[in-house]
């Protein structure tokens, strides 16, 4: 028997090709009862569809966006940030028929997936340039979200300004010692201190504005936060927070601020003090950044800034499909004053 192609099913149903498109691509185009049956003389001859590829090539267009992540796909499905940003986007593409490819920038060689969408959101500080550049050549419609990069629109918070916020806040209320547990702020796959030449960075990444915010609170309000109170913690997790933590909590004198970059880093600071007798907010403030909704979970409930990634998610999608990339968006933040500080 002869394959099953558009042409001839639209030829022995006696309807057009574009017909028999829609019935597959675009249900809304035609009758309940019509598109019934071209599915049912469809699966009877064998026919699944229209072929993909061949549309892609024919149109140019994939219906697909891609996320370029900084990181590796396990951990960015894994961060809590990154999977409310990803579910954002998600609930924006589905709605207009658009279907979702993550890229890892953390993957070294050249992934032929890279030409397939017609659009991408890159998130994160591009840890692989020359895979930048490849997408860039491409010169399909593209934006950045928690990074800035030389003409392209972005889709940002001012961390600058919340980390300050929340710094000042609990420097107000509490008169001890700070110390600050970061996120990223270095190129070291270890936890360490920072050293007073690595304080003052001109790199734009979120981290080192977040450092920013926190010392210029410290410097307003006369309190010090020397480079040996600033812990670097090179991975978003429990564990890696944890060392950090246990490190800062078990000093002589005690911190009894504790300005955490992320929610997950100050949540296993919490397990630390716990075991430590630390009471919180008693002995020790405790804040975090992000507002995920463990933060909120936890006992005490964690004050923290909310960045409504989700919202940053959808915004970048909708500006990307609308064609409106080119814009500079900032979305505001929240303070969530709860029970650890």
């Amino acid at each position: 028997m002869a394959k099953v192609t558009l042409k001839s099913l639209a030829q022995h149903l006696g309807v057009s090709v574009a017909t028999i498109s829609n019935a597959f691509n675009r249900p809304d185009q035609l009758s309940t009862d019509l598109r019934k049956h071209i599915l049912e003389e469809s699966e009877k001859l064998g026919f699944s569809g229209p072929n993909a590829t061949a549309r892609s090539l024919r149109t140019g267009r994939s219906d697909m966006i891609a996320i370029l992540l900084s990181d590796t796909l396990e951990y960015s499905i894994s961060d809590p940030v990154a999977n409310q940003l990803i579910k954002g986007i998600a609930e924006v593409l589905q709605a207009q028929g658009k279907d979702m490819l993550l890229l890892s920038g953390a993957k070294a060689v050249h992934s032929t997936a890279e030409a397939l969408p017609d659009g991408f959101i890159i998130y994160g500080s591009p840890m692989n340039h020359e895979q930048l550049d490849r997408v860039r050549q491409s010169g399909k419609p593209m934006l950045s979200v928690d990074c800035n990069l030389p003409g392209m629109g972005s889709v940002n918070i001012d961390n600058t300004r919340y980390a300050y916020d929340i710094a000042h806040y609990a420097m107000q209320k509490y008169t001890g010692k700070v110390a600050v547990l970061g996120l990223r702020l270095i190129d070291s796959d270890r936890v360490c201190r920072m050293q007073p030449a690595e304080l003052y960075d001109q790199d734009e990444a979120i981290s080192r504005r977040r450092l920013d915010g926190y010392l210029a609170a410290a410097a307003e309000l006369q309190r010090d936060l020397p480079a040996d109170q600033i812990w670097h913690i090179p991975v978003n997790t429990h564990q890696y927070a944890e060392i950090a933590a246990r490190e800062a909590l078990t000093q002589h004198p005690r911190p009894q601020i504790l300005l955490c970059m992320s929610d997950r880093i100050a949540l296993g600071a919490m397990s630390v003090a716990r075991q430590l007798g630390i009471r919180i907010p008693e002995d020790l403030c405790l804040v975090g950044f992000d507002g995920i909704e463990e933060a909120e979970r936890a006992y005490p409930a964690l004050t923290t800034v909310a960045q409504h990634s989700d919202e940053k998610g959808r915004t970048a999608a909708r500006l990307l499909l609308s064609g409106e990339h080119q814009q500079n968006v900032m979305l505001e933040c929240e303070l969530r004053l709860r029970a650890s500080c």
